[in-house]
């Protein structure tokens, strides 16, 4: 019932996702979410995202940002980084995935999205066709808006989590936190 949100793969953090590894499984775009993905919601890219975003260029990736939030919040951050971006993205519409995409010159194939929210940024991921990775919350103060869906994804991860329990121990898989 829940799984057309089921992220691909749930990480504690962006900053612990093995990129090397998707590098050599082919994937060349890696689009994030900014807010609670990789900075707290609101705040300026830091050391820790500015050294991501240069490892990622050094191993060979291209980098898009969409967010839902405005210009003015989204340029700044993506010129600190590096990064294109998508501001007033929409999501979960799967346009500007799209166009990420044709932004970065991969597809549904070669492309990763990375997100800390199921009901927009992994479901509009799905929607699109390409891998995604939920990753936890970097902090838990948010808008109103975002704290009660945040109440309906804690009962799509316990059933996600289940499934995942349930497929290791079908599989003798030990990658407990790895799907699809």
């Amino acid at each position: 019932m829940f799984q057309i949100f089921y992220p691909d793969e749930y990480k504690a953090s962006a900053y612990v996702v093995d990129f090397e590894k998707l590098y050599e499984r082919g994937f060349r775009g890696i689009i994030f979410d900014i807010d609670n993905t990789l900075v707290p919601h609101g705040a300026p890219s830091d050391n820790r995202a500015l050294r991501l975003f240069e490892r990622l260029r050094s191993a060979g990736f291209d980098t898009c940002l969409i967010s839902n939030n405005q210009e003015p919040r989204v340029k700044p951050f993506a010129e600190d980084v590096k990064s294109k971006y998508i501001y007033n993205a929409h999501k979960p519409s799967i346009k500007n995935y799209r166009k990420a995409m044709e932004l970065m010159g991969t597809n549904e194939d070669t492309t990763v999205f990375i997100g800390d929210q199921l009901f927009t940024d992994i479901w509009g991921a799905k929607r699109t066709g390409i891998r995604s990775i939920l990753v936890k919350p970097i902090y838990p103060k948010e808008e109103i808006q975002i704290v009660l869906k945040r109440y309906l994804e804690k009962i799509v991860l316990y059933f996600y989590k289940r499934s995942v329990k349930r497929e290791v121990t079908v599989n003798g898989n030990e990658q407990e936190q790895k799907k699809g």
